[in-house]
Order: C-alpha cells, then structure tokens, then sequence
C-alpha cells in the first residue's frame, strides 16, 4: 500500500498545483470549463505518476492473466482479426512485434488509459485536484488495473463527453464502436446517448431511480430473464457469478454527490450548463450500482459510467456559499480518504508488487 499512498499523495499535490497555477479568461469569477486551465505541466506530471503506477505493476485483479495470455499465445493478424474484441488482439499482435515481455501490456493500456482519463476531467473538471484525488480513492483507479479492457473501453468512451455535450450523436456512436473493439458490452452506451440528452431530474430521471429500486425488489425474476437472454454469449457464464452484491457503503458514495446536485440543481446548471447530461449519467451510475447490490457483476456497467462522477464531484463544492467551500472541499477529502482506506486495507487488503520499486 505504501505505493498507492505515495501515488495518491503525488498526484493530488501535484493536480492542486496544476489548479493553483491555472490560466484563467478575463473573469475569474466566470466558473465555465472554457475559463479555467490548470497548468498543463503539473497536470501531465499528475498524469505521469498514475500511468507509471499503473504501469509497471505485476498483480492487482486480472494483471496477471493478461500478463499470462500475452506471454503465452502468439497473436498474428489473422488470430487477432478473428476474435470478438478484436481490437485488444491487434493492439496485443502490435505490442508482440516489440517485446513479448508482458510489462510492455500492462504499460500501454495504463499510458492510453490514464492519458484520456486525465485529458477529459483537464477540461470539464472545475476542481481538477478534487477530480483526480476521487479517481484514486473512490476506487476506479483500482479498477483500471481491474478490468483492464472494459476500463480501457469506458476511458476511450469518455473521450467522446463533448459529442454528449454537442449533441453530436453520429460522432458519439463511431467512438463507441471503436470502444467496442476493445469490449463488446460498450455497445450499451449507444442508447445510453438518448436517454442522458435530456433535462435532469425529470420524471424520467426518478422512473430511472425506481425502476432500479424496482429491479431489486423483484432480482430473482429479473435475474434469471436477463441471464437466459444472454443465453451462450460471452457474458452467459455470468449467470454463474455468485460472490455476493456490491456494499451498501459504495451506494452511498455513488447516491451522495448526486443529493448535493439535486438541491443545488438551479445553480448547476447556472455554473454548469451541459452540467445537466453529466448529472443523469451519474444516475445511470447510482442505478446499475443499486441493482449490483444484488450481484456485483453489475458494478461492471458503472465502469463507464463511474469516471463521469470525477466531473460531478469537482463541481458540487461550487453549489455552496462561498464560506462554506473550503469546509465541504475538506469533508470530501476526508470522507473519500475514510472510503479508499476501507475498501483498499480492510475490505480488499490490495498488496501493490512491482519489479521496478
């Protein structure tokens, strides 16, 4: 853990410096995403120091079956063409014609991985220090050396929040589809597109939040018409996932930002005004969570939909008086610090090795 609390130390000092040092418009006051740019170069530094953490690791979650595949199968063209997600097997025969030492793997899906992460909350985040400390304590940090594919494919997706934002939805979709290269189950973001293009807290936005109170209630029919819908794909074998559901601790971390946007939702959208689309895909967020308190599998959907909550989080301390930001600016350093202790020491007891330090 030692590692992980120099990288969370790091990158937050360094993003805070970034934001500190920002180039600003004529206004200050003026608090858009186009008036403020931190410092680009504490911000690539930040990013450096995640995506060499990331990078030089040899275990966490899968690391070490992703490792094993790539060291042990020989990709060509045509085996890599022929596969489901035959981007991740292009980018693995690409890779192979370097170095068949796996390392080479782990470090570029972190370098691609981290880059676009970081270059998405660089222009929308209004805290960028706050959006980064997030990333690494609420866990999607983690679970970028997790789920490496799927988390590669959300972090491509996330690229594409200005199409959310201009409605370009033919733009959107061609960034999905080349997400879905890497892992199918980014196809879900098409329709996703649709229904987040829209006023928040609507009567849609609280059908949603039922329908996944709904869903709860009634898991086993549900469950069991999902699983045999799915039938002999890829993601049948899920049926057979029983490690139990996700905390009731992570729901509340999910459902809290987003009751701090409900209350201060006028002046949101006044600072905000594209805030509305990242609110109802934090919804989105908030709903697959609460049903994956049933089955943890489903937490796998909030992989795409978790990193819009870093943008979230950076603007809610902006929804206050202004003599009341620096307090709420400290209780979510605190809170969040209280959850990645949790979930990284008691809950998970995550043992960070790498070759290199």
């Amino acid at each position: 853990m030692a590692i992980l609390y120099a990288n969370l130390a790091i990158v937050f000092s360094l993003s805070f410096l970034s934001r500190y040092s920002a180039q600003t418009g004529l206004d200050q006051s003026l608090i858009q995403p186009v008036e403020i740019r931190p410092n680009r170069y504490f911000a690539f530094f930040a990013m450096l120091t995640l995506v060499i953490v990331s990078g030089l690791r040899i275990n966490i979650g899968d690391t070490y079956y992703y490792r094993h595949a790539f060291e042990t199968n020989v990709f060509t063209l045509d085996y890599a063409l022929s596969q489901k997600d035959f981007g991740f097997a292009i980018l693995q025969y690409v890779l192979q014609q370097i170095t068949t030492d796996a390392q080479i793997l782990i470090f570029v899906t972190a370098l691609i991985t981290n880059v676009l992460i970081v270059a998405v909350l660089y222009k929308y985040s209004r805290v960028f220090e706050l959006s980064l400390y997030v990333y690494v304590t609420s866990g999607l940090f983690l679970v970028s050396m997790n789920g490496i594919r799927q988390f590669l494919a959300a972090a491509i997706i996330f690229t594409a929040t200005k199409y959310i934002m201009d409605g370009s939805w033919k733009k959107f979709t061609i960034v999905v589809l080349i997400a879905s290269t890497f892992h199918q189950s980014a196809l879900i973001l098409i329709p996703i597109y649709f229904i987040v293009r829209r006023p928040a807290w609507t009567q849609v936005t609280f059908g949603i939040l039922l329908g996944g109170l709904i869903l709860v209630a009634g898991y086993g029919y549900f469950s069991q018409v999902l699983f045999s819908a799915l039938g002999d794909s890829q993601y049948g074998h899920y049926s057979e996932f029983s490690e139990g559901g996700a905390s009731i601790l992570r729901v509340l971390v999910y459902g809290a930002p987003l009751l701090i946007a409900f209350i201060g939702r006028e002046r949101l959208r006044e600072l905000f005004p594209n805030g509305d689309f990242i609110v109802n895909l934090c919804v989105l967020n908030l709903l697959f969570m609460i049903i994956a308190s049933q089955n943890w599998i489903f937490a796998r959907l909030t992989i795409y939909f978790g990193l819009y909550q870093l943008i979230l989080v950076a603007w809610i301390v902006k929804l206050f008086a202004e003599k009341d930001r620096k307090l709420v600016y400290y209780l979510i350093l605190i809170f969040y610090f209280i959850f990645f202790y949790y979930e990284h020491v008691l809950a998970l007891n995550i043992e960070y090795r790498s070759n290199f330090f």
